[in-house]
Formats: structure tokens, C-alpha cells, sequence
């Protein structure tokens, strides 16, 4: 069963700091620019996609993965949610990701501008915006500054606030960049090379099975077609959230994993103040992977978050 929290409104007189702050730092009203992280405007990149038709009088599903991930990792709940929502549902590579163009800028300003760009030159505006881990701190920030491309907005397992697992996530990023694997060896060897070096540093097998999908063959040598220069450089960025001062007022739904802490009570009044409609809904058992450990309660809340 799945436990649902009532929806959040900003009490008067409890604003909070990060309210204030707000009010200390010029809002800069823009569409699609950079939101003060000092970038120059984000050049949209065409971003790789698969987009499964549906009917097209809704408005569509656009799903978007978290770190390390791809397009690939909705391919199996995207045939699920055409068939049980008769709607179209777009999966896409974020930059640095997936079969998308690599960029020194892995920003969400940036990532946020490339859906935007996308979305519009396929005629998907407004959409419903579902995004996981780093796709979900992407969809809250197009939610917010460009609230007309998103219909309804929801957040997996994820939330505005800076998120706390960064060490251990470099430490992924530099074994992965550490491996060494011997040229013309067959792709099922050289997953096993690279799963025996992970080992010492990845110690869940689910974990390393994960890295290991964007393991690829360039010519005769096995790479990363993530890229790991920029994430290593930006991870900081990665795991926090751009401040921001306006809110996004449509319907929203933050779903979270009940065995993860990704998002804690504590980061609950920050959902509040930038998303006023929000319901908070737990799913049991499930770990921050939400749609790989219960992708049935995923499906259902998904269903009845559109109803």
C-alpha cells in the first residue's frame, strides 16, 4: 500500500531562510538562461531520444534518468505507461550521458535547456516531466523556470535540496576512470575485467552492473560513454541545486523510495515554498531506484497522479 501525505501549502509567517535570501538576490526573469551560476547562456545540444507514440491530443510523458543512467534504463516501463496512459512518452539521454553529445557544462541550467530545446522541436509543450535523481533536479528546475513547457512535474525519489552522497559517488567516478582493459578482448571479458576492478571500490554488484551499461567499444578498445571528466568536475554542482526564487504552481508529485534517504523530513519546507501543490507519496520497500524495486506501485502512482 502506498502512503500519501497531504498536499503542502506555505504557511503565512514560516518562509523560511532560504525565502529570505531570495529576497536579497535579484530575480533575473529569462527564458531559458542561466540562473546566476555565473555561465554564459547554455547552448542546447540535440540530445539522442526515443519517443513512442501515443494519442496525441495529451499531453505527453517525458521521462529522464539520474546519474550514470540513460534513455534505456524507462525503455521497458515507457511501453507500459503508453499502454496504461494511451499517452505518448519520450526517453531521453541527458548531455554526458547515454548516446547524447558529451559538454564541459554538465550545469542543470544547462540540461534543463537542452529538454526545453528538445520539447519544443518535437512539439511537446507542455509535457508531463518525470525525472529520477539528477533527471528529477533537472525537471524541477525547467518546472520553475519555464513553467509553461511542464503540465505536471514529477520528482522520483529526489528533492531541491543538495544531495548528500557525493564521496562515495567521486570515488565511483575515479575507479571508473582507473580501469584497464587489454585490447580485442571479447565485451562479456572485458565486463568481467572491469566488474573484478570496481569491486574493491563499488561494493554492491546491483551498483556495478549499473556502471557497467555504459560500457562501450570505441574501435578496438573498451570506454566510458558517460563522461566522466565533466561529472568528476561538476559533481559538486551535480549534487546541489540551483537557488531559486520562484515557484512552480502546477499539480507536482515528489515519490519517494520508503528504504531511501535522499529526500528527509527536514528538506519538506523547501518543497513546500517551491512547489505549493505538491504531495509527498512513499512507496514501501522501495530503495532510490523506485521504478526498478517496485515498478508496479511506480506505474500505479504515476496512473493515478494523471487520473
Amino acid at each position: 500500500m502506498l502512503r500519501w501525505a497531504r498536499a503542502w501549502r506555505v504557511p503565512r509567517g514560516r518562509l523560511g531562510a532560504s525565502f529570505l535570501r531570495c529576497l536579497a538576490v535579484p530575480v533575473v526573469h529569462s527564458s531559458g538562461r542561466s540562473s546566476g551560476q555565473g555561465n554564459a547562456d547554455p547552448r542546447p545540444l540535440p540530445l539522442s531520444y526515443n519517443l513512442l507514440d501515443g494519442d496525441a491530443t495529451l499531453p505527453a510523458i517525458v521521462l529522464l534518468h539520474g546519474l550514470f543512467g540513460s534513455k534505456t534504463n524507462f525503455s521497458s516501463i515507457a511501453k507500459v505507461m503508453v499502454r496504461r496512459t494511451g499517452r505518448s512518452v519520450l526517453t531521453v539521454d541527458a548531455r554526458n550521458h547515454g548516446d547524447s553529445p558529451h559538454s564541459p557544462d554538465a550545469s542543470y541550467e544547462a540540461m534543463s535547456q537542452d529538454i526545453q530545446d528538445l520539447l519544443s522541436k518535437l512539439s511537446l509543450v507542455p509535457c508531463v516531466l518525470i525525472g529520477h535523481s539528477m533527471g528529477g533536479k533537472t525537471a524541477m528546475h525547467l518546472a520553475l523556470q519555464r513553467p509553461d513547457v511542464v503540465e505536471r512535474l514529477v520528482a522520483v525519489d529526489i528533492s531541491p535540496i543538495g544531495t548528500t552522497p557525493g564521496s562515495y559517488i567521486g570515488s565511483y567516478i575515479a575507479a571508473m576512470k582507473a580501469i584497464d582493459i587489454p585490447e580485442n578482448v571479447p565485451h562479456s571479458q572485458a565486463r568481467k575485467l572491469v566488474d573484478e576492478q570496481l569491486s574493491s571500490t563499488v561494493k554492491d554488484p546491483a551498483i556495478r552492473q549499473f556502471l557497467l551499461t555504459n560500457l562501450v567499444r570505441v574501435d578496438r578498445r573498451f570506454s566510458w560513454r558517460v563522461n566522466l571528466e565533466a561529472l568528476a568536475q561538476h559533481l559538486d554542482k551535480i549534487l546541489t541545486f540551483p537557488q531559486q526564487c520562484e515557484s512552480y504552481l502546477g499539480p507536482t508529485l515528489f515519490l519517494i523510495g520508503g528504504n531511501s534517504t535522499y529526500v528527509k523530513p527536514s528538506h519538506h519546507s523547501e518543497i513546500r515554498r517551491l512547489f505549493p501543490q505538491a504531495q509527498i507519496q512513499t512507496v514501501p520497500n522501495a530503495g532510490h531506484w523506485v521504478p526498478n524495486d517496485k515498478p508496479q506501485d511506480f506505474m500505479d502512482a504515476i496512473s493515478s497522479f494523471l487520473a
